[in-house]
């Protein structure tokens, strides 16, 4: 009893040091560095919420905090635009001590809201008490989304490539400094899609400014990525799909409801009881067996089966695309439970306009894929060697989506097989970095999925207290009431066989 009562004495007395330590936030428009403007310093009382300019906010009340806004080298560039990295940071009365920077998406140019969203479960890193900062990399989009019209202004692309967060990151811990009067403990980032290349940017070009990073969905080799989205796939199903009175192929109606429908049994009737359970979720990916062809209509047959043309399509598109020597351009995706989704981010099953591109029907892999060697080098995220990173004690941690249909799972999970083998091995990078595939989950999210979870949290205890995570508990509203575990690769989550298989304690990491 007096042992917990001193505990909660010494939290209240350091929660208070930090209260009184900290500088007025308004004094911070006074912050004095070359080519960096504070254009506002504010506190902003407890209960307000933030917008999110791309959809929903965080409704949940905010904590007080001090509000700053400002660019970095504010310039004129190319067509007589007006460039400049745009930051917020967010930094609460009651500090944590430590810092996290969370990554942008699409082609960034909006400054999202400070929150620390991602991967972080229920309670966002600024509820937690992180200091977090946001940034737009450099320029302003017209169009929130995919506007990358600033890549004519060569500083504007470095920015966005890989510049911008390194710069403000380093800017936002002397700003923490400053106000609290001391630095921040650790540092983190955190950021999925564009975000999880960024972090993997972050921990190839600038090793020590992170002490843990967390990459989810990344998009990198994204020439690579749009060719087999937004060509290969729609080149496979165009070429079985019925044509208008024009001859124009109507991909929409390549694979049908019915189609889908009965590729959809028979995938989770083959994988889906393989962990112990039969619950619409696939959990060992890499063990899926699943082969279109078994669904192939044989002499005669035409009802509850695939024609031969289809299966031949299906496993072209899935197969990602290939010269016409055969070799492997970029992977194919994993036949998972998101396949035939209809939206709102369909699968690769359901094609239609949009990210599965244009009616065309034939392509020449090889000279796309030279034609895209020249605009990969200041994206690429893909150098394996970490040593410095993991040297200086940075932890690294992976998800991705099983059912993401922009950047397939295998080439993220390719990247991290080349990166350990890199550095000494999976066990050796085990020590240091992991690898989380999320069943049924779309990009970033959504879909038949248990897409929250709460790798913030893990990373934390892996950096902090030396405690390496054995698993990640997930929910999401695709299941209400369901949690399982996510696993680190090699395992995944396995039912024991007694107890409610909608808890996760009742599965195991095997």
């Amino acid at each position: 009893m007096r042992s917990t009562f001193i505990r909660a004495l010494l939290l209240l007395l350091t929660s208070t040091t930090c209260a009184l330590a900290q500088q007025p936030c308004t004094s911070l428009l006074n912050f004095k560095v070359a080519n960096v403007e504070i254009t506002k310093a504010s506190p902003l009382a407890a209960g307000t919420t933030e917008p999110n300019p791309w959809g929903p906010g965080h409704s949940a009340p905010l904590p007080a905090y001090c509000r700053v806004e400002g660019i970095m080298n504010r310039r004129t560039g190319v067509g007589g635009e007006e460039f400049g990295i745009t930051f917020i940071l967010a930094m609460p009365d009651k500090w944590n001590g430590d810092f996290l920077m969370q990554g942008g998406a699409g082609s960034n140019g909006v400054v999202m809201p400070p929150l620390g969203l991602n991967a972080a479960g229920d309670t966002p890193a600024l509820l937690r008490g992180f200091a977090v900062v946001s940034t737009d990399t450099g320029h302003k989009s017209h169009h929130p989304g995919f506007d990358f019209a600033f890549v004519k202004d060569q500083q504007a692309y470095l920015d966005f490539a890989y510049l911008a967060n390194a710069e403000v990151g380093q800017l936002a811990k002397q700003l923490i400094a400053q106000h609290y009067e001391k630095p921040a403990k650790y540092s983190y980032f955190s950021g999925c899609s564009t975000g999880g290349r960024e972090g993997m940017i972050l921990s190839q070009r600038y090793p020590t400014i992170f002490n843990g990073i967390i990459s989810g969905d990344p998009a990198m080799r994204t020439g690579l990525s749009n060719l087999a989205i937004g060509k290969w796939i729609p080149v496979a199903f165009n070429q079985i799909a019925p044509k208008d009175s024009d001859g124009k192929p109507m991909i929409t109606q390549a694979i049908t409801d019915s189609d889908r429908k009965l590729i959809s049994e028979a995938l989770l009737k083959r994988c889906d009881a393989r962990d112990g359970v039969a619950d619409g979720l696939i959990s060992d990916p890499l063990g899926c067996d699943f082969d279109p062809a078994v669904l192939a209509c044989s002499d005669g047959q035409s009802k509850s089966c695939l024609a031969p043309e289809k299966v031949g399509g299906i496993k072209k598109a899935m197969g990602g695309p290939k010269t016409t020597s055969g070799i492997q351009v970029y992977p194919g995706l994993l036949y998972d439970t998101g396949i035939t989704a209809s939206g709102p981010i369909r699968g690769v099953l359901s094609p239609g306009p949009g990210i599965f591109g244009p009616a065309i029907t034939a392509m020449e892999v090889d000279a796309e894929k030279e034609a895209l060697q020249d605009v990969q080098p200041l994206v690429d995220s893909m150098s394996t060697n970490l040593t410095t990173f993991s040297e200086h004690g940075g932890k690294l941690i992976f998800y991705h989506g099983d059912s993401d249909p922009w950047f397939s799972p295998l080439d993220t999970f390719g990247y991290y097989k080349e990166m350990a083998d890199a550095n000494g091995g999976l066990d050796a990078t085990l020590k240091w970095s992991q690898f989380y595939f999320v069943p049924g989950m779309g990009h970033c999210g959504g879909g038949q999925a248990l897409d929250q979870f709460d790798l913030l949290g893990v990373m934390v205890d892996w950096v902090e207290k030396g405690t390496a995570p054995r698993s990640v508990l997930a929910t999401g509203k695709a299941f209400p009431g369901r949690s399982r575990p996510l696993c680190p690769y090699p395992k995944h989550a396995q039912y024991n066989g007694t107890g409610d298989a909608e808890q996760a304690n009742n599965f195991e990491c095997r």
